[in-house]
């Protein structure tokens, strides 16, 4: 690196529904997001940005409403978390401190609440046993969940 240039950096992916919104209510369509956030998103979120460049990407990025449905909705519920003067609550789109990907990014991490992490065995995984898979929201609650705390 060069006397004066920044260091860019790691992307980290972050699915929206579920992970984000909590998800509770059926999908209607990519602009519709009835939901309250998950507990402790937001302001882990927020943390998050001081290492990394941090990028949400879901089913609802394909299209321009979709993608700002998630910041309206990311917006508007930071207001509420943070209070109104806080860069997550702050708009234009533009200058957001998260993205809003239209395609998948080329992520550092990625973090989703419908996928498996691939260790390099591929017979670790038989494909009908995926049938049975559950996210963590729909499976028997273990403890409940505590907000975050940076």
């Amino acid at each position: 690196m060069m006397c004066g240039e920044m260091q860019k950096k790691p992307i980290l992916c972050v699915d929206f529904d579920g992970v984000v919104h909590s998800y509770v209510q059926p999908w209607v369509d990519e602009y519709t997001i009835p939901d309250k956030p998950v507990p402790g998103a937001l302001r882990w979120l927020w943390k998050a940005t001081e290492w990394f460049d941090v990028q949400i990407y879901s089913s609802r990025s394909k299209t321009t409403a979709g993608r700002i449905a998630m910041f309206t909705w990311m917006s508007a519920h930071s207001a509420d978390e943070f209070g109104h003067n806080h860069p997550m609550a702050a708009k234009p789109f533009d200058n957001y401190p998260i993205k809003f990907a239209s395609e998948k990014p080329a992520a550092f991490l990625t973090i989703d609440d419908r996928a498996v992490c691939f260790e390099g065995d591929w017979s670790k995984f038989k494909p009908v046993d995926l049938l049975n898979f559950k996210p963590w929201n729909k499976r028997p609650a273990v403890k409940p969940l505590a907000p975050y705390e940076a």
